[in-house]
């Protein structure tokens, strides 16, 4: 081999690069090692919060200590290898954009009725299109009856667009435009919550634009306090200024109103008489009222007074005009908004708008209450006063010490506040400071004016909810709602036990194939075993580099490497026995063997390369770490097994040492097989063919248990302290959601739960309600005592409730759905066209391909056969579809190494018969083919019965694959190859090649 010393001068330095890229992880996870313990000799484990608070303390003390070689915790932190949330719990959302209100804003939100129209026909189209919403609207914009113009008065052409849109555009002129200005709302939209995320303190968060389709990715490994992050991450931040309607002046509206709700539901009720008598009459202020007797909550109470009957005769600490139950909530919103009730409304008040301040739980009516606020509207539903105008927020305290936020204007809001103050002060009013509908504080104005632009927000804050609203505050509000349209939320309990098992299953996997590769090939295994070790170094070295995730299908991937590099040494090694049976010297040999099995090496790597870079361009998430990890395992594998092993057999063998790359045991093994594989074929053919009737009528008639990303929905895997019957459970589930599955997850005492309840609706708000709905249900099988708080609460001692969470709109899911069926037709066009290329025949890419499709159509008939029945999840997802694009691979992998011996032993033996130059091939392969598939099948099972639950369903795809692609290699792929040449026979002399490659 040449250029021996550069080779070793690379290996050495990059290993020593790897191993300076994971020192940073040691010395991060031995600092954390050290605060868990620190924190637990503190704290028993019943004290999960002041754990996490004293963790976070003691990592804080020690950040820019040095540790190791000069690297401190801070630099380690940032350098170590991230870890998905698989491993280390944590949220994965992804958000949808609202393009509609982003149109809606550049609009003016205009009343026009084409404009209108044309979005909800957009909202539509939608539902089965894989267009953007914008490019949804243009067409529906455009097939609308008239002459309808986007650069209209009414629509585009205003003062907000003006210089960019001008009345004398076409649709077609103006469409860039709005695309560009579009495209600058989102970007902002990714800015703000970039700038949001920054502030929140979570390590290696990770936030992408998937397209120009609106949708941002963000990932937050180790983020443990959900609520919190997507109320940060869906907060609108939308704040505003408004002056306070005076007690005195709305009181007698309220009064009138509820005068006029007892004859409107007199006569929606239908009675003969009102038998009820008005607990009050119209004099006097509201404050006379609130002052008086106790009001009894009643039916007849209710009736007489319908609003007046509800005010509660306590006042709530951010007082409005009045204080009310929670519950009674949203039937006064419901009468206030009736149009009866507004047109009693005069004057100033005829927009006035009534709004809640933050609720509150208060111990005289041992509830929660809120206050009703009366604010000054307008036609334009425009506030005097926004939070544009903010520049800077901080958390801070009031005199009294209290939790508040205070604000600094720039100088347009400090002048608008100067004026707004003053008016207040004049007029003993209050300004009401609303934050997204809700008044957080209403202070009045007791020294005149306030110049300078600063104010103060105080509400019933803890200091994290200030902090969070400050840096909302400070980042600036979206410019259009964010929804959540895809979630996933992993506990860190399920974390650390995907670890364990992962490290577990890749530890006895690497031990049994070491020791295989000794027992069979001898002195070259345990060279062929440095190789491989040198190789997991460098993908992990890589990983940690450049920064790339981890994740437990990423695992699976550097464990499938392990089969992979294997099998380019197994090649190697076969190829060197080969030339040495030919009675070759042992240098020649060698150097023949290496020779010879390059091709076979490219070929079979090059095509799986192929199908984990489709992986890695459609695959989301977990499955891009699979993608990832299986392309760096690949370009490693390459080097170690053409450049380490051959150094270190060189090195050996220099001063004339045997080596025969087998032992007394497999020396002879497989050496003089004669296999009529050809002859079987009929007989192939027809088992194929069973079993591809059975696979295709299983799925007419079976189908697949499609996962929630291909139909969306939610799902939940709760545990349970003791064993629990599914059935019973899904029983109690359906009670309440009407459709809902519960199946056994890993344990007895674990299960997987999934409904498509509300699947369309996607606001926080509904997330809350059906978890809250799912406490319910399954709180006669919890621990006794558990409340809804510890249920959904993620920390690190947790033993029972929710473990993961996961949802997916069906908007997302159509996508999912799409990108799947084109990674899979485009692996099968992309290694159809190599092999043509490589090859130079279509006969050999039409064998390839028939194998492919003969392998995926198994796979997946086993799974609809089984899935029923079997006692782990194997739902259609996206980790399926990774499987089934890895099976293309791994399958492909087989048969280019037996084209590859065809081709060769077609020029080495020109007056064989193709039938023999077949069957020689392939049972000259043989030894290769079985020891490959051998020891990835040990590997796969290590992590099949050791491995996390979650890719148990991967792993098992990947068993049934890997043992369907050895047999099609061998009776489908190339018989079907042999029958398409036999007839007009066919040239593979590289002479051929030569001159059609000239050509």
């Amino acid at each position: 081999m040449q250029n021996k010393g550069l080779i070793t001068v690379f290996a050495i330095l990059f290993g020593l690069v790897s191993l300076y890229q994971l020192s940073f992880t040691f010395v991060a996870n031995k600092v954390e090692d050290d605060a868990k313990a620190f924190a637990t000799s503190k704290f028993d484990v019943t004290q999960s919060a002041e754990r996490q608070v004293a963790e976070s303390q003691y990592l804080d003390s020690i950040a820019t200590e040095t540790q190791f070689f000069g690297i401190d915790y801070k630099t380690a932190k940032e350098k170590e290898l991230n870890k998905g949330l698989d491993l280390k719990g944590g949220i994965n959302v992804i958000l949808q954009v609202s393009v509609k209100d982003i149109l809606a804003g550049l609009a003016n939100n205009t009343k026009d009725p084409a404009f209108n129209q044309a979005l909800a026909n957009a909202s539509e189209l939608q539902k089965n299109s894989q267009n953007t919403y914008l490019e949804s609207f243009f067409e529906a914009f455009e097939a609308l009856p008239g002459e309808n113009r986007l650069a209209s008065p009414d629509i585009f052409f205003n003062k907000g667009l003006e210089g960019q849109i001008e009345s004398s555009m076409t649709n077609q002129e103006v469409q860039p435009v709005i695309s560009r200005k579009v495209d600058e709302s989102i970007a902002s939209a990714f800015e703000v919550l970039r700038k949001r995320i920054d502030k929140f303190g979570v390590t290696q968060p990770n936030l992408q634009r998937l397209g120009n389709s609106g949708r941002i990715l963000v990932e937050l490994p180790g983020a443990k306090d959900v609520e919190r992050v997507k109320k940060l991450l869906q907060s609108t931040a939308q704040l505003e200024f408004w002056e306070v309607i005076k007690e005195e002046t709305i009181g007698n509206f309220i009064v009138d109103a509820d005068a006029k709700l007892k004859e409107i539901l007199a006569v929606k009720k239908e009675t003969d008489s009102v038998a009820t008598d008005t607990t009050s009459s119209k004099e006097g202020d509201l404050s006379d009222l609130l002052g008086g007797q106790n009001v009894e909550e009643d039916n007849s109470a209710a009736e007489a007074n319908p609003i007046l009957s509800k005010i509660l005769p306590v006042r709530a600490s951010n007082p409005g005009f009045a204080s009310f139950a929670l519950k009674d909530t949203a039937a006064i919103n419901e009468y206030l908004r009736m149009p009866q009730v507004r047109a009693l409304l005069s004057g100033d008040q005829r927009f006035a708008k009534f709004v809640w301040s933050i609720p509150e739980f208060n111990t005289t009516v041992g509830e929660e209450i809120t206050s009703l606020y009366a604010i000054k509207g307008n036609r334009d539903d425009i506030p005097q006063l926004s939070g544009g105008v903010i520049v800077d927020a901080q958390q801070s305290y009031t005199q009294a010490g209290r939790v508040s936020v205070t604000m600094q204007m720039n100088g347009v809001g400090a002048k608008i506040w100067e004026d707004m103050t003053e008016y207040a002060y004049n007029n003993q009013t209050q300004i009401a400071v609303v934050l997204d509908n809700t008044v957080y504080s209403a202070p009045g104005v007791s020294s005149g004016k306030i110049s300078g632009g600063r104010s103060e927000i105080t509400g019933d804050f803890s200091i994290t909810e200030a902090q969070d609203l400050a840096n909302v505050l400070r980042a600036g509000k979206l410019p259009a709602s964010a929804d959540i349209i895809q979630a996933e939320v992993v506990g860190p309990t399920l974390g650390h036990e995907a670890i364990s098992s992962g490290i577990l299953s890749f530890v006895i996997a690497l031990i049994i194939v070491l020791l295989w590769m000794i027992m069979y090939y001898g002195k070259a295994g345990t060279f062929a075993d440095v190789a491989l070790a040198v190789n997991i170094l460098f993908i992990f070295g890589i990983l940690a580099g450049l920064g790339a995730v981890l994740t437990l299908p990423g695992i699976a991937g550097i464990v499938l490497t392990i089969g992979m590099s294997v099998d380019a040494n197994v090649l190697i090694f076969e190829r060197i026995r080969e030339e040495l049976a030919k009675g070759k010297a042992q240098r020649d040999a060698i150097n023949d063997g290496f020779n010879n099995a390059l091709s076979s090496i490219l070929d079979a790597n090059i095509t799986t390369g192929l199908t984990g870079l489709i992986l890695l361009i459609f695959g989301t998430g977990p499955i891009q770490g699979f993608a990832t990890t299986l392309l760096i395992g690949i370009c490693t594998s390459l080097f170690t097994a053409i450049f380490i092993t051959r150094l270190f057999i060189d090195a050996y063998t220099k001063n004339g040492k045997s080596l025969s790359c087998a032992t007394p045991v497999t020396k002879n093994l497989f050496k003089n097989v004669n296999i009529d594989f050809l002859g079987k074929r009929k007989m192939s053919y027809v088992l194929s063919g069973i079993l591809l009737t059975i696979s295709i009528v299983s799925l007419f008639t079976n189908g697949l248990n499609q996962g929630i990303d291909f139909v969306g929905g939610r799902t939940y895997t709760v545990r349970f302290d003791k064993d629990v019957n599914p059935l019973d459970v899904q029983n109690d589930l359906i009670a309440a959601f009407e459709s809902a599955e519960a199946k056994t997850y890993g344990g007895n005492n674990q299960l997987k739960i999934s409904t498509k309840y509300k699947v369309d609706e996607t606001g926080s708000d509904v997330d809350q309600e059906i978890e809250q709905m799912l406490f319910t249900a399954l709180q006669s099988n919890l621990p006794a005592g558990m409340t809804y708080e510890s249920f959904v609460a993620d920390d690190d001692s947790k033993v029972a409730g929710r473990m993961e969470y996961y949802k997916v709109s069906p908007t997302i899911a159509d996508d999912i759905k799409t990108s799947s069926f084109w990674a899979v037709l485009g692996s099968l066009v992309v290694v159809f066209l190599y092999i043509l290329l490589r090859f130079r025949r279509w006969q050999f890419s039409l064998g390839a391909v028939v194998a492919v499709f003969h392998d995926v159509l198994i796979v997946l008939g086993v799974f609809s056969l089984t899935y029923k029945f079997m006692p782990f999840n194997m739902e259609i997802d996206q980790s399926f579809i990774a499987a089934i694009l890895t099976v293309i691979g791994y399958s492909l992998n087989d048969t280019v190494v037996v084209f590859d011996r065809i081709r060769e032993y077609f020029n080495e033996h020109s007056s064989w018969k193709m039938s023999n130059i077949i069957n020689s091939a392939l049972n000259s392969t043989l030894s290769r083919t079985l020891n490959t598939s051998l020891t990835t099948l040990i590997v796969l099972l290590s992590m099949f019965i050791l491995g996390a639950e979650s890719i148990r369903g991967l792993i098992f795809a990947l068993i049934v694959g890997i043992v369907v692609g050895t047999y099609s290699s061998l009776f489908i792929a190339t018989p079907v190859f042999f029958d398409s040449v036999k007839k007009r026979g066919i040239d593979l002399s590289e002479k051929k090649e030569e001159e059609e490659a000239a050509k």
